[in-house]
């Protein structure tokens, strides 16, 4: 296994800067999930990593070597594309052992009856045989060596995509979006194969994905980008509980964080005409608060609460174990971001939900749980 230092990392592609200033330590067996959004750098900064993009400035350190000006075989990497690019005239077995027959591959290979007998005295070596058994048992691929990838399912083709990264036994292994052509049950326990795969052969893991789900799930540390800047930088716990501004706030969490519009009136924090029980001492030279919730901390009454916000519900989800309420403010608003999401305050509650669209209710917060940012900014105010 080997640590990751990324530092003060940039790339250009002529005048565009897409990334900018990158600086993140990766320790010896993480399993680091890049998440982001299509078009925030992700990818291109996963290839700099494996030596497939140059970097226009900073340094790449892997095990303790600089590596940025190294080619991507010098690098002992293993990358795993989104497109599986698996030999389609190759057989399992084979597609499996190719990249030890290329750690021992010299130009007289290329000669037509003497390379075709010294590529299949390598194939059949005890070295080769032993460790593409060894990791299609672990796989479940030992009845498959002997078929083509067009035989397979797409789960099956990601398990050997995977196979013959771990043949190698690299240092590092970088994915790149590997589950994101796979139906919703297959990724699920893709998922679960590669957390498995991660805890067993250990390595350190660079997983790229734009699906919250597989970040939280998988990632023992999250890296969240946007425009080619790092946002945030934890575990799933943290980003979750403790995000830095109102961008990773809104990304993490389905439905995303609610961001509530407040007023100041003297000492008190208000939503609209509605006085919150909170007091604002630590937010008082705050230009312009929203206050943050999750849609859990919120519950809703059919009767008039105290404290609590009014307004009526214009949407109802039933989602298995989970019902998703969308609250219209009557006397208050909450604050739109660039999707243009519904203007209203989600509430998630557990089972079967009776209220209807129309129906008027009361939205009480766990102001427990409430977090700040300024309004202008986006940034968190710490309390």
């Amino acid at each position: 296994m080997s640590a990751i230092e990324l530092n003060n990392i940039s790339k250009k592609f002529g005048a565009k800067e897409v990334i900018r200033d990158i600086n993140v330590s990766i320790n010896e067996g993480d399993f680091l999930v890049l998440l982001g959004p299509s078009g925030c750098g992700k990818s291109t900064l996963l290839r700099m990593l494996a030596g497939l993009e140059s970097i226009s400035g900073g340094e790449i350190v892997i095990g303790g070597k600089r590596v940025d000006q190294l080619p991507p075989g010098d690098r002992d990497i293993a990358f795993v594309f989104q497109s599986y690019a698996l030999y389609p005239h190759l057989s399992v077995r084979r597609n499996m052992s190719f990249p030890l027959l290329m750690q021992e591959f010299r130009l007289w290979h290329h000669l037509p009856v003497i390379g075709g007998m010294a590529k299949r005295r390598i194939e059949n070596s005890p070295r080769v045989v032993e460790k593409v058994t060894k990791i299609s048992k672990i796989l479940g691929l030992t009845e498959m060596l002997d078929r083509f990838p067009r035989t397979l399912s797409g789960g099956q083709r990601q398990r050997v995509a995977l196979g013959r990264a771990m043949v190698r036994e690299p240092e590092v292994f970088l994915m790149d979006e590997p589950l994101s052509n796979l139906d919703a049950k297959l990724r699920t326990s893709m998922r679960s194969e590669i957390s498995r795969l991660h805890k067993e052969i250990g390595g350190t893991f660079v997983y790229v994905t734009h699906d919250q789900v597989e970040a939280m799930t998988m990632g023992t540390k999250i890296a969240l980008m946007r425009d080619g800047v790092i946002q945030q930088f934890g575990t799933a716990r943290e980003i979750y509980t403790d995000p830095a501004n109102t961008y990773v706030a809104r990304f993490i969490g389905t439905p995303p964080m609610n961001l509530i519009v407040t007023n100041r009136r003297g000492n008190e924090l208000t939503v609209g005409s509605t006085i919150l029980p909170i007091a604002p001492p630590a937010i008082q030279t705050a230009s312009g608060v929203l206050l943050g919730v999750r849609p859990n901390a919120v519950t809703v009454s059919s009767a008039p609460v105290e404290g609590a916000l009014s307004g009526d519900v214009v949407m109802v989800e039933h989602v298995g174990a989970d019902s998703i309420i969308a609250v219209r403010l009557k006397d208050g608003r909450t604050a739109h971001d660039e999707d243009g999401d519904l203007d209203a305050v989600m509430v998630t509650v557990p089972g079967y939900c009776d209220l209807s669209i129309g129906q008027p209710v009361w939205a009480t917060i766990d102001l427990g749980q409430a977090i700040f940012f300024a309004a202008k900014t986006g940034e968190r105010i710490r309390t």
